[in-house]
């Protein structure tokens, strides 16, 4: 029941936009680290979303290895807890620390307790990014998963099974490579299946192409790339997202 409820709230905002006529459109923030940054998770989500019925409109609040007990703190100089409360968000993302689902689970789950509260009282609806295990160890995936599902249930949230998304494309493509040389940040391809993901799971819709080029321009007009995949590998994303939320 939980779970329809926060599937309803989605539902009612895009159907409300539609009916009134406005362009449909979801602000989202995303608070996390550099598994967030790294590639530009937030401007990718928002690029491919540009082909669906719904907008995402992304910022991010991020710093390099920073936890949720850090940026509800307010440590290492971040404001998120100022950012949610003034930007008028309709979805906050969560990302903890990698490890922390492992290491401090009854940490994590405080501080997005903490955090669901927070985002809904200043009018928006918390979302979790269900992260991957590392490279050498994926046997870690189904303890990430139970510890995001778990706060999941507990906080009426919803959950974004990324890892299980990267599971099933190394089983399905054994050669598929998501991260980069580290074993543990995403690379472009990685980044790309994320983004898949948080797209049809905010928007509820993928595009029948995902973009192979993706790039935006900066303050002074100038074009940015930011990424360039083969047609294939674009695909393979989109049909790994279609395929794990088809079955989560």
């Amino acid at each position: 029941m939980k779970r329809i409820a926060l599937f309803l709230f989605f539902g009612t905002f895009l159907t409300t936009a539609w009916i009134n006529g406005q362009s449909r459109e979801l602000k989202v923030l995303f608070v996390g680290n550099s598994y967030t940054y790294g590639y530009n998770l937030p401007h990718i989500v928002s690029i491919i979303s540009e082909e669906t019925s719904t907008k995402l409109i992304t910022r991010k609040s991020v710093i390099g290895g920073a936890t949720l007990k850090q940026h509800w703190k307010g440590q290492r100089n971040l404001e998120t807890r100022k950012i949610i409360a003034a930007g008028d968000f309709d979805v906050v993302v969560l990302q903890d620390f990698s490890m922390s689902a492992m290491t401090t689970p009854d940490t994590t789950l405080r501080y997005i307790r903490l955090f669901s509260e927070y985002i809904r009282l200043h009018g928006a609806e918390p979302c979790l990014f269900n992260t991957w295990a590392r490279e050498k160890v994926p046997q870690f995936q189904a303890e990430i998963d139970a510890m995001y599902e778990q706060a999941s249930l507990e906080n009426s949230v919803m959950n974004v099974p990324v890892g299980k998304a990267w599971a099933l494309a190394m089983d399905l493509r054994p050669t598929v490579d998501l991260f980069t040389s580290d074993g543990s940040h995403p690379n472009e391809l990685g980044t790309m299946l994320t983004a898949s993901l948080f797209v049809k799971m905010l928007s509820g819709e993928l595009p029948e192409v995902l973009p192979s080029l993706y790039r935006i321009e900066d303050g002074r007009g100038e074009t940015v790339r930011l990424m360039n995949h083969n047609p294939e590998e674009a695909e393979f994303c989109r049909r790994i997202a279609l395929q794990v939320l088809k079955t989560n």
